[in-house]
């Protein structure tokens, strides 16, 4: 039995050392003076991710947390399937598609068509903070981190990255380590879509290549958000959280009373 206690403790401080990440980074404080558009103030007749949505989260004082893909020329579009089909209607991947291919793909019916990281830059000009989700596709998390970094590096505006797949944040820390980084996740075993292997499931469900990655903040779903992963990396690490996606004044407000940047759809915030 008291082999047993004692190879249950070390896994314990083991795992509690796993989800460790960086404390400290200054700059993260601005951040929560700020509310989050999720993908933009999109709703019927503004497509999410689209240019509309997003000026029309700059103009009622938002920031925003929008999907960026690597094109086939080294370009960044902003959407969040790789898949064409469900906002655009039309067969393919975005991945596949050069900047001169982006007008032809019409979001949701309407005229806004998938914009370039570049334009949204542009639009925002540094009036508002963005969170920037990294979404890997092929294997190519370097090529996407390296372009991203290069196309923010003239950016004056406060901004932060994110990412779902650790290789993404790993490569933030390893390359750019004074920009701040985040970790996305989610209970993946709640999540039907997801094709993961079982043990890729529990890794990132339980946030265990944080020692890896070491993020600023954590920013995991808010429905999850009772996942016991999320005590150790925020109480124990003092990791700022990030609460996604609040689709109700009631579960904005249980995120903010739990002192997380809240990235909100479907409704305005008071």
């Amino acid at each position: 039995m008291i082999y047993m206690l004692i190879a249950i403790l070390i896994a314990c401080v083991l795992y509690a050392f796993s989800v460790m990440g960086r404390r400290g980074q200054p700059g993260f404080d601005k951040f929560h003076h700020w509310y989050y558009a999720h993908r933009g103030l999109h709703g019927e007749g503004v497509p999410e991710n689209s240019m509309a949505a997003f000026r029309k989260a700059k103009d009622a004082g938002f920031g925003i947390e929008l999907d960026i893909h690597l094109l086939k020329d080294g370009s960044l579009a902003v959407i969040h399937d790789a898949a064409l089909r469900r906002t655009t209607g039309q067969e393919g991947f975005v991945e596949d598609l050069r900047a001169e291919d982006l007008v032809k793909f019409y979001l949701e019916g309407t005229q806004e068509t998938i914009p370039l990281f570049s334009q949204v830059l542009e639009l925002y000009d540094g009036e508002a903070p963005l969170i920037v989700e990294l979404k890997c596709e092929r294997n190519n998390y370097a090529q996407l981190c390296r372009a991203t970094c290069e196309m923010l590096d003239g950016y004056k505006g406060l901004y932060c990255l994110e990412s779902f797949d650790p290789r993404c944040v790993h490569w933030l820390r390893k390359n750019r380590p004074d920009l701040i980084r985040g970790q996305l996740t989610e209970n993946y075993f709640h999540s039907p879509q997801s094709k993961l292997p079982w043990i890729l499931k529990f890794i990132l469900s339980w946030q265990m290549m944080n020692f890896l990655t070491m993020p600023d903040f954590v920013a995991y779903r808010f429905r999850d958000r009772s996942h016991p992963s999320n005590w150790f990396a925020r109480k124990l690490w003092k990791l700022h959280g990030v609460s996604w996606t609040l689709k109700s004044p009631e579960e904005f407000k249980l995120a903010i009373d739990d002192h997380c940047l809240a990235i909100f759809e479907g409704f305005i915030p008071e």
